[in-house]
């Protein structure tokens, strides 16, 4: 890769490109099974599964998948929040050359259904408080077989004392059926011994659900090259990080992308220490802290600010800690201050997208911090500001634009869609949607986003799916989502409602009905009954008069 501009930023023992190994993720583990064997891999509540633990379950449930005729190339579906299962499962399906599509656990039965049918799944893995819901689907699509993961399989203690960690109806007991498996006994069947690895460098890997303007999520095709090349430009970010060295809190759920890869790959190729957490709370993190000792706390901002609000997070020793890291939203620079001076620790700001598996800049590892950036590009990555409306016309430094990103970390296209593919896959580049600007030192600052999407508490929210849900209501004739400020969760969602002539609604009652439809995290929180919505001339509902709205009146109340 030729020099470029922001390479100047890096720290002197961080090179601008690479020699990427040809390992995949699940070549990966095996390594570390070898190199660091007693290492603890996966500590689930005081549960610690060793790294040769770890090989020797995903080779078990690989002989289960084969077992259950699932073959090369075909789709299996994840739905699980973060417990060993996910990791074995995702690693197993990886190793026999299967892809693993990621599902968020809190979706509703629609967005399952279509996720399902979207992504080919021939089998489920999930929750046994999820049989059920999978099961009222499951002949609408092509899934086989549903296999049901109890969260206490891997505990040290008696279930009952999960709560309140973990909501009492996440371990209720589900029996199997004809149609729903149980992971531990099947599991159980099989003994430790290698099977064939069949993950192939070039090929799929993983499918992990995105949205955008047209509303319906979308499935980022991210190959094993592209998660392991990621990896390893994240490694090279941090070179005195050693292999087996170090412990993270896993506060992304792994069925988001970062998760999946900061979480599971990054931690199974550096054979550290997965402390899980199932719920990621601020007093959880606490305990954790006290009790693990870990060197990194990775989290959404929501995490971060929930413990700097935490009475006891300014008692706690910190010293175990090397660093914080932070992705998926904007971090207010206060947050990271408060973070510095309480623990004198550095801060990491992380900015990617799920197209990108995700990693694309980083605040440099002990070097210069520049408050309201997100750092510089990784190495072998590209990035370059243009003009939003002609493409072709790149901008010059200090100038704002749409970002676009090259490198070996970017996604093959979205899952059976060409023309969505096309449009942001161009020439190799990916066109992110997220508009910013380049300081003359390569920090990247994030102005804005092109689309509408909404972040709340780490979670991307695509409002025209809120839409189409409250315009399904027989009472409701227009109706427009967008995100608003929220002192918590950086976002959280509004929405704009003109009922039919002679109807009435509360705002209870609209919200009581998208928590029927919607994941929680996306159901509207604030309700505004507006007599009509701003249109334009040819009738399609204005979001970006809405939120303009919405800031003059921030601006008025301050």
């Amino acid at each position: 890769m030729e020099e470029k501009f922001w390479h100047r930023s890096y720290v002197s023992n961080v090179k601008g490109s690479l020699n990427y190994q040809k390992l995949t993720i699940s070549q990966a583990l095996t390594k570390s099974a070898l190199q660091l064997p007693g290492n603890i891999a996966l500590n689930y509540m005081g549960k610690k599964i060793i790294y040769r633990e770890l090989e020797d379950r995903v080779n078990q449930f690989a002989k289960v998948l084969i077992d259950l005729g699932i073959n090369h190339r075909d789709k299996v579906a994840v739905c699980l929040p973060s417990i060993p299962q996910v990791i074995i499962s995702n690693l197993a399906i990886l190793r026999i050359g299967a892809v693993t599509v990621q599902v968020n656990p809190l979706s509703s039965e629609r967005e399952l259904e279509y996720q399902l049918n979207d992504s080919d799944a021939k089998l489920v893995i999930t929750l046994t408080l999820l049989v059920p819901r999978l099961q009222k689907i499951k002949f609408n699509t092509q899934v086989n077989a549903i296999i049901g993961c109890h969260i206490n399989t891997y505990l040290p203690f008696p279930k009952k004392q999960l709560f309140p960690i973990i909501r009492k109806d996440m371990y209720r007991k589900v029996e199997p059926s004809d149609n729903a498996l149980v992971f531990k006994d099947l599991i159980n069947q099989f003994g430790p011994e290698s099977v064939d690895e069949n993950s192939k460098w070039d090929e799929l890997a993983a499918i992990l659900y995105t949205g955008g303007t047209t509303g319906i999520g979308k499935g980022v095709m991210l190959s094993h090259a592209n998660l392991s090349c990621n990896v390893q430009q994240f490694i090279a970010w941090f070179p005195d990080l050693k292999l087996g060295e170090e412990r993270l809190v896993g506060n992304f759920p792994v069925f988001h992308i970062a998760g999946f890869m900061a979480i599971q790959n990054l931690i199974i190729w550096q054979g550290w220490e997965n402390i899980m957490v199932p719920r990621p709370e601020p007093g959880i993190n606490i305990e954790i802290i006290k009790k693990y000792k870990p060197t990194f706390l990775p989290g959404v901002p929501t995490i971060f600010v929930g413990l700097l609000a935490h009475p006891k997070f300014e008692k706690l020793d910190l010293s175990c800690l090397k660093g914080f890291f932070s992705g998926a939203a904007p971090l207010a620079s206060e947050t990271i201050r408060d973070l510095k001076t309480l623990s004198g620790r550095t801060m990491c700001e992380v900015y990617g997208l799920t197209e990108s598996s995700p990693v694309v800049t980083i605040t440099p590892w002990q070097g210069t911090i520049k408050p309201g950036t997100v750092g510089i590009p990784v190495p072998d990555t590209e990035v370059k500001i243009v003009d939003a409306e002609n493409k072709e016309k790149e901008l010059a430094i200090g100038e704002i634009g749409e970002i676009v990103v090259k490198g070996p970390q970017i996604m093959m296209g979205y899952y059976k869609k060409p023309k969505e593919t096309a449009e942001v896959l161009i020439d190799g580049w990916l066109y992110t949607g997220d508009i910013g600007r380049f300081d003359h030192d390569g920090y990247l600052t994030i102005v804005d986003r092109k689309k509408d999407v909404i972040i709340a508490s780490g979670y991307n929210i695509y409002p025209v799916e809120i839409d189409e849900v409250l315009f399904e209501h027989p009472e409701i004739m227009d109706a427009c989502a967008i995100g608003v400020p929220d002192e918590y969760r950086g976002e959280t969602v509004k929405a704009f409602i003109v009922v039919q002539d002679g109807e009435t609604l509360t705002e209870e009652e609209v919200i009581t009905y998208c928590r029927e439809k919607l994941a929680a995290y996306k159901v509207p929180k604030i309700i505004e009954f507006m007599d009509e919505l701003p249109k334009s001339a040819v009738g399609k509902i204005l979001r970006r008069e809405l939120r303009e709205m919405e800031s003059k009146r921030d601006k008025k109340s301050e």
